[in-house]
């Protein structure tokens, strides 16, 4: 098993583990971040989870490593249906250079994570579209009004920010 595995198995699913470890691996060792993505599908939840907040914050500063890992993470990690391995592809997505049919599947995808038991879900999906909105005028169009019915009939926690999203898409 290599070490990058090893780390990401340590703690439970209310834990980040050893993340930390395994961001500064990434960043010594460029060429991990593969075994990273792929981790974001491995058999333990524990490792699905903290290989997801892993690309992530590595994704916050190095967007372009994802790229070569797009059809991947549109294609197979948008099925998965653990709330902490959704939460993080919902900020990952935006990140991603998209043709205007990627972009297009991925925001039905997100559209459907509107509806996941999870409102740290459903808050990130509601970002990542909004993201993605701005270079799409037809999904710009069915987001604003997504974030309008949002704003009054969902959680306060979605409905929250979705108020804050709602200027943004007025202007």
């Amino acid at each position: 098993m290599s070490e990058l595995i090893t780390k990401l198995e340590e703690g439970d699913l209310r834990s980040v583990g050893r993340v930390p470890e395994v961001l500064s691996m990434i960043a010594d060792q460029p060429h991990l971040f593969s075994e990273l993505i792929q981790a974001m599908a491995h058999p333990n939840p524990g490792v699905r989870m903290r290989a997801s907040d892993a690309v992530e914050k590595i994704s916050r500063t190095k967007p372009e490593y994802l790229q070569p890992h797009k059809s991947f993470l549109l294609d197979q990690m948008m099925e998965v249906y653990q709330q902490e391995v959704r939460w993080h592809l919902a900020q990952i997505v935006p990140r991603l250079e998209l043709s205007p049919e990627e972009r297009s599947r991925a925001a039905d995808k997100l559209f459907s994570f509107l509806d996941d038991s999870s409102k740290i879900v459903q808050t990130n999906a509601l970002q990542a579209l909004v993201d993605l909105a701005w270079e799409d005028d037809d999904l710009f169009s069915k987001v604003r009004v997504e974030v309008k019915r949002l704003a009054d009939t969902a959680s306060p926690a979605v409905s929250n920010r979705a108020g804050k999203l709602l200027p943004l898409l007025e202007d």
